[in-house]
């Protein structure tokens, strides 16, 4: 017998506000993981919180040389990470914005928000900044595809193209599904790790711009347009985190069990990106190529299991 549920109204509420409210607390909990780790006491959990609100204050400053151009980055950012966070199922709920086809929306979102960043980047007239563009849309062009082979895996076992019936109807339960989600979720990880530019792809702490890729394309935004930069870069990890969490999470019963759970699952991901990183060195530029081709590896094994 199906369990009581929450109302919709209010399951969409409690996404808007997840959506909204949740994101600046995973660079936290990561940051404390690491300092924990190191030895260290390390900022609060609430340190972005603190960040954007203080950053909200000042007054932006800009180049003689920018134009508008420089602004589209943090807004497009910001933007497509919100409507790409209505397209994501949390707690195992339906999603405020679904339709047929709807996994393509998603994808070229976060693309649009990369354009625009680059554009901003540009924009400056800074070598240094045209340098972290040249490397931002070069390892981009690895971890699409698996993205993209991960949704042709999940559309082929679920046989829908709405990302939330994907990602919410491909659990592990099934045992031909299993062996093909693994290595989805493997490539998904990788994906992961390169679009939020955290080690070993990219260092979000590093200042030395040789080495640096998203964090370098940054550096000339101060004000307002450097908190939309940090709280969309927070956005975008709380909704691939979603994205990659939710054909792990199991169905509760009640519905505020699952949200429970989902939360559960966000600090779970943080721990683990803060043990990730604390273990492990980034990697030299000449083998990030590598990293990212095994995760199209993966994405593309499993399509071809569930083609057999």
């Amino acid at each position: 017998m199906s369990q009581p549920s929450l109302p919709q109204s209010i399951q969409w509420a409690v996404h808007l506000l997840t959506l909204l409210l949740l994101p600046p607390l995973l660079p936290g909990l990561i940051n404390k993981v690491k300092a924990v780790l190191a030895g260290r006491n390390g900022p609060p959990v609430l340190q972005l919180y603190y960040d954007l609100a203080k950053l909200a204050h000042k007054r932006a400053l800009f180049s003689r040389t920018t134009t508008w151009v420089f602004l589209a980055g943090p807004i497009g950012t910001v933007a497509a990470g919100l409507v790409a966070g209505l397209l994501v199922p949390f707690g195992q709920t339906g999603t405020p914005m679904s339709f047929e086809g709807d996994v393509i929306l998603f994808a070229y979102l976060f693309g649009l928000a990369r354009f625009l960043t680059v554009l901003s980047a540009l924009d400056t007239g800074s070598s240094f900044e045209g340098m972290g563009a040249a490397r931002e849309v070069a390892f981009s062009a690895l971890a699409e595809p698996a993205l993209f082979l991960g949704f042709a895996a999940l559309a082929k076992a679920s046989s829908s193209l709405s990302l939330s019936t994907m990602l919410l109807g491909s659990g592990l339960g099934s045992g031909r599904i299993a062996g093909p989600l693994i290595l989805v979720l493997v490539g998904w990880a990788i994906v992961f790790l390169a679009e939020n530019a955290r080690i070993p792809v990219d260092d979000p702490n590093t200042h030395l711009e040789l080495t640096m890729i998203h964090e370098v394309m940054v550096l000339d935004h101060s004000g307002r347009p450097l908190a939309l930069v940090f709280y969309g870069a927070s956005l975008k990890l709380l909704v691939l985190g979603a994205m990659l969490m939710d054909p792990l999470l199991p169905r509760a019963p009640q519905a505020w069990q699952n949200w429970l759970v989902f939360y559960g699952g966000l600090g779970v991901l943080a721990v683990a990106v803060g043990l990730v990183e604390s273990m492990m060195a980034r990697f030299r530029m000449t083998k990030v190529p590598q990293f990212l081709i095994a995760g199209i590896l993966a994405s593309a094994f499993a399509f071809l299991l569930l083609l057999v």
